[in-house]
């Protein structure tokens, strides 16, 4: 017989957690006091959404399911930010909640919280554990279903009485679930209809999401794009599933994609979509958008095909298998790599048209630009970049030159502001051999700063840029361009001495106006054993372009 704590650790352990990241609370000791004896680390953050974040992060490196671990009531909920982030890229995630025992549930318990109810529609799967019998098929359950199909997060609530309770232990070999199959190989007939219709195609183009690098298929798209000569253009969540030094890259597409890969996916007659969905970020005007392409989708969720833009050949699989078959219907049809001679011609015009491009900074301001593409020159091709959300994001989007996958972690789909110093966290302890750098805004940076002190804690060294430019930029931004410059609510005209801040929580701060400064000192915060603060001043008015504005097409982008 065992107790549901020791069920809870054993289960863990035989799913070969490493880590996890939490807080505490009383409701939980019991697990603590299993988990005191594990090999099991559990990595104490100093809030509860920066765990979740950190678990994200943990995953989006390994490749493997992270997992968290927070009390009840208010613990619960302060991870609903991160289980939402999460579960819109699709990232595989086991949260554990504490929870009021089960014969007090609904009678406003101190710190009970509906955590199951709550974060119903922003995970996977979620359980609140009624019976000790149940526990270890509920935890060998959510750990398949999140790192299954579609990726996600996956809730288990557990209720102070289950974690005393005591039962037999038993762990399922095999996990059934009725109405749960996740198909992986697609549909033959269609794959070979793609095969034919790349055969066909004049201007083809691929359009890959993050859907690639979770299904670690880069080198089978590469092999597609490179068999056909196929110019590869990605989502914001796809970086870094094609190497950006590639001939065939466009680079990112949509609202703060580039001229020409817009332009290109918009005039194409064939975007074959990987792992994508069709957001409204890429598309912008739904009826606009690629109006003469035949479209096929690729994707693990059924759900994602047709959702947002009608398709035409739809493939419901894992990107990676279908990828595979696909590859091989291609090698039986082709008898020479097509030229494209015309296609190419015509994006080389676009790239000409409107390059990106940036001028020289005030004295005593860095170009943010300048800044990316030099980080991207001093850190080495597998070094991992985390971002928060904002104008930073959308820079270093656009000018890191990302080369290898699971190298590159931000929020996608939700856009959370505060992910990217927690992500790093977990990045580290993932891959610790790698070199982490976070960019983050001054506005970003100052919604989980404090887990600097987490990252001292555990000996994570990274190094976090930060630039300033007292304000939320990308908002001010908006009301610049569509609001007649009537700023409101968005200057930041007190913020902490960054510096300082960052010493005081156990880093090495640095503040820098000048590029060789810049330079000196980010090649010295690379060899540091600490965590790192490099505060970079910018100048308020900086934009970042192109933009298609949100609701228009691609003929109403703005480059300059």
């Amino acid at each position: 017989m065992k107790k549901g704590s020791e069920i809870i650790v054993e289960c863990l352990e035989r799913e070969n957690v490493k880590h996890i990241f939490g807080l505490p609370g009383a409701v939980l000791c019991d697990v603590y006091d299993v988990l005191h004896d594990s090999p099991i680390d559990f990595i104490i953050c100093r809030h509860e959404q920066a765990a979740a974040h950190a678990a994200d992060g943990y995953a989006r490196v390994s490749g493997k399911t992270g997992v968290c671990m927070v009390t009840s009531g208010p613990g619960a909920t302060n991870i609903v930010t991160g289980l939402a982030t999460a579960y819109m890229d699709s990232i595989p995630m086991v949260a554990f909640t504490g929870q009021v025992p089960t014969t007090m549930i609904g009678d406003d318990a101190f710190q009970e919280a509906d955590i199951a109810g709550i974060t119903r529609t922003i995970t996977k799967h979620n359980y609140l554990v009624n019976d000790i019998k149940d526990l270890a098929r509920i935890i060998r359950e959510a750990f398949y279903i999140a790192s299954t199909g579609r990726p996600g997060p996956v809730l288990v609530d557990l209720p102070k009485d289950i974690i005393h309770s005591k039962t037999k232990f038993e762990y399922p070999e095999k996990v059934s679930i009725r109405g749960y199959n996740p198909n992986l190989k697609g549909h033959p007939k269609q794959i070979e209809k793609i095969a034919v219709k790349l055969s066909e195609a004049k201007r083809p183009v691929i359009y890959m999401g993050g859907g690639v690098i979770l299904s670690n298929a880069s080198r089978e798209v590469e092999e597609l794009a490179h068999m056909l000569n196929i110019p590869v253009t990605s989502t914001l969540m796809g970086l870094g599933g094609f190497p950006s030094n590639d001939k065939l890259f466009l680079g990112m597409l949509g609202m703060h994609g580039t001229y020409w890969a817009n332009m290109a996916t918009n005039n194409s007659d064939l975007i074959i979509a990987l792992g994508a969905r069709f957001d409204d970020r890429v598309t912008g005007r739904i009826d606009k958008f690629a109006p003469d392409a035949t479209v096929v989708h690729i994707d693990i969720d059924p759900s994602a095909i047709s959702k947002n833009i009608t398709v035409d050949i739809p493939v419901v699989g894992d990107v990676k298998e279908v990828l595979k078959h696909l590859n091989e219907e291609v090698k039986k049809r082709i008898k020479s790599k097509p030229k494209r001679t015309e296609w190419f011609k015509e994006i080389e015009k676009w790239k000409a048209k409107h390059p990106l491009l940036y001028g020289d900074g005030k004295k005593g301001y860095l170009k943010p630009q300048w800044v990316i593409e030099k980080i991207s020159e001093l850190a080495d091709d597998s070094a991992i970049i985390t971002t928060d959300v904002g104008q930073h994001q959308m820079w270093t989007a656009q000018y890191f030159k990302f080369k290898k996958p699971r190298t590159w972690l931000t929020s996608g789909g939700l856009g959370t502001m505060g992910y990217g110093l927690p992500a790093a966290i977990g990045a580290k302890m993932a891959n610790p051999k790698s070199i982490v750098v976070n960019i983050s805004g001054d506005g970003s940076f100052q919604m989980n700063c404090q887990e600097i002190a987490t990252a001292k804690t555990y000996g994570v060294p990274f190094i976090s840029i930060v630039l300033n430019n007292n304000s939320y930029g990308m908002v001010r931004q908006y009301q610049t361009i569509f609001y007649k410059k009537r700023y409101y609510a968005t200057d930041l005209d007190f913020n902490p001495d960054f510096v300082k801040l960052a010493e005081s929580l156990g880093a090495e701060g640095y503040y820098v106006d000048d590029e060789k400064k810049f330079i000196d000192i980010f090649k010295k915060s690379l060899k540091s054993k600490l965590p790192v603060v490099i505060e970079v001043k910018i100048e308020k008015d900086e934009k970042v372009f192109p933009m298609v504005p949100a609701g228009g097409s691609v003929k109403d982008i703005l480059v300059d």
